[in-house]
């Protein structure tokens, strides 16, 4: 799938994301790309992310990780995730300085 193309390449590298739901205005999120889906972990001592809930239907924003600069739209579908153990180290790990304290954790999946 050409978007999961796209999307793999500039993620890979990206810490960070504009997601944009329903009713809400844009906000930087950190998030995770794995397994062609990008992971979000909210409330806690985590972000958070008003709209952000289980069906919502989403835009994620990235930008080009080599230029910064607009890269691409994509919709995807919020699913709240219990994650597997390596996922829960991925996400632990991607948070770098921080003790990530999450109350939920969401797999964006993205439309074709």
């Amino acid at each position: 799938m050409e978007i999961t193309r796209i999307l793999d390449a500039a993620l890979r590298k990206a810490a960070a994301v504009w997601i944009t739901s329903p009713g809400h205005e844009p906000r930087l999120v950190h998030a995770h790309w794995r397994d062609d889906a990008l992971w979000v972990i909210t409330g806690g001592t985590e972000q958070k992310v008003p709209g952000l809930a289980e069906g919502a239907e989403v835009t994620v924003t990235v930008r080009s990780p080599s230029t910064h600069s607009h890269l691409i739209d994509a919709q995807a579908v919020a699913h709240l995730a219990e994650p597997d153990e390596e996922t829960t180290q991925a996400l632990k790990t991607a948070r770098l300085n921080t003790k990530p304290e999450w109350k939920a954790v969401y797999r964006l999946e993205f439309s074709a």
